[in-house]
């Protein structure tokens, strides 16, 4: 089993790659739609790292395949510029989980 990227620059890319991790850049949405389909229908990919602005430009393609696929598991990371996520994230992702104030 392998993790992939599918990324939207290649400095991402590039900094994976040096943690063993394979990948591919795409900006179009047609080609972003293509590599995720390729990367679902990969056995050997039991992770999809994708980079936060493709879930923010075209969250339909990403919850879709999420939805469709049992495995990989697909996981929006930060790219090269930070994330977009607000400071306290994790804390109200937790929050909203268990249903309890931390």
């Amino acid at each position: 089993m392998k993790m992939y990227l599918i990324s939207d620059n290649i400095d991402t890319l590039t900094g994976m790659r040096l943690a063993g991790i394979e990948g591919e850049v795409v900006h179009e949405r047609d080609e972003f739609q293509k590599a995720m389909e390729r990367a679902c229908e990969d056995p050997e990919i039991a992770v999809l790292l994708v980079t936060e602005k493709f879930g923010r430009d075209w969250p339909d393609l990403v919850n879709a395949e999420k939805m469709s696929h049992r495995t990989p598991l697909i996981i929006d990371v930060p790219d090269r510029h930070g994330t977009g996520r607000r400071k306290d994230f994790i804390t109200g992702y937790v929050n909203e989980a268990i249903g309890l104030k931390l």
